[in-house]
């Protein structure tokens, strides 16, 4: 018995509607095509960028920025007494104590956390800095990042802990982060000369805000990660909210959180040369200032010089991380 053979259903098949739908695209895009251009070419002398409304923003920007600095001068004051008087605390004591003694306690440090290489190289580094002639400037330069770091881990750890805890916040602070790190450094130096006009100042704070994102992301990943089983067993013996953070998920997050604060310090360090910009001293300006002279090889020296001192604080930072992760384990 014969069957009769299947015919092929008809109809309209996928790569057909898709031809279909580029090609109203770009009927559609070359009518708008011609009508701007027709409309470029009839009304094109009236057709100027309405710049006015740029002019508006801009003035209610300054509008804005003169009340904040009238009203809020009591809160710039205040933060401008605590990081002056931080960074001259710091600035003092680096260039109160004699350039022996602070190469041999850096030497003897980075002997006990990074091993002989470390320190051998933290010793030609420091000695190759106060031959050249640049021991006071890598001295402010190091007081001015320590300022900021000091300032960004007693923000960041606050903030870390309590985004760890509430979800909710965590939410809100992970988009704020995200903008803060997509945002090129030389941006930051706008708000901070707004606020905090020129100088140290300005220049850390800047610092700070730049650097701090990444010491609030692994205070919070730290926290998260401790185990549950751990915190568990701790509330079973009876602690409270603050003892177990104090007394078990800060030190069990401890090798996180001071890999944040190695990143931390490390875009501070970035941020030297352009802060230097905005009138902060140290070894970033050293480098502008043979910039503008056209002195490429005292430039090049002040830029060995950062990249020498970013190297020895890597350095030291990963050795406390690898102790404190022996230590969890046991070893």
């Amino acid at each position: 018995m014969d069957y009769p053979l299947p015919t092929e259903k008809q109809g309209i098949s996928f790569s057909q509607l898709q031809n279909s739908a580029l090609f109203v695209f770009g009927l559609g895009a070359g009518v708008v095509a011609v009508i701007v251009f027709a409309a470029a070419a009839i009304w094109g002398s009236q057709m100027e960028f309405p710049i006015d409304a740029g002019r508006s923003v801009g003035a209610r920007i300054d509008a804005v920025v003169d009340w904040t600095n009238i009203n809020g001068d009591w809160l710039f004051s205040a933060i401008k007494i605590v990081v002056i008087k931080i960074l001259i605390t710091m600035e003092d004591a680096l260039l109160w104590m004699p350039w022996p003694g602070l190469v041999v306690l850096v030497t003897l440090i980075s002997l006990r956390l990074g091993g002989t290489f470390v320190a051998a190289f933290s010793f030609l580094g420091m000695m190759g800095m106060g031959l050249l002639g640049l021991w006071e400037s890598a001295m402010e330069t190091l007081a001015l990042v320590f300022t900021a770091v000091t300032l960004s881990i007693g923000i960041a750890l606050p903030v870390g802990v309590f985004a760890a805890r509430n979800n909710r916040f965590d939410a809100v602070l992970r988009p704020i982060l995200d903008g803060m790190q997509t945002m090129p450094s030389f941006v930051y130096l706008v708000p901070a000369i707004m606020f905090f006009s020129l100088g140290n100042v300005p220049a850390v704070m800047a610092t700070i805000v730049y650097a701090v994102p990444p010491a609030i992301r692994l205070t919070n990943l730290g926290i998260r990660q401790v185990s549950p089983e751990i915190v568990e067993a701790a509330r079973s013996f009876g602690t409270t909210p603050m003892q177990l953070l104090t007394k078990v998920q800060i030190p069990m997050a401890m090798p996180t959180i001071m890999a944040g604060i190695n990143q931390t310090t490390m875009m501070a360090l970035a941020m030297v040369v352009i802060a230097s910009l905005v009138g902060a001293g140290g070894l970033g300006e050293d480098v502008n200032r043979a910039l503008g002279r056209q002195e490429p090889g005292a430039a090049a020296i002040g830029g060995m010089s950062i990249v020498i001192m970013a190297i020895v604080i890597d350095r030291l930072t990963q050795g406390v991380v690898k102790k404190r992760q022996d230590a969890l384990r046991g070893t």
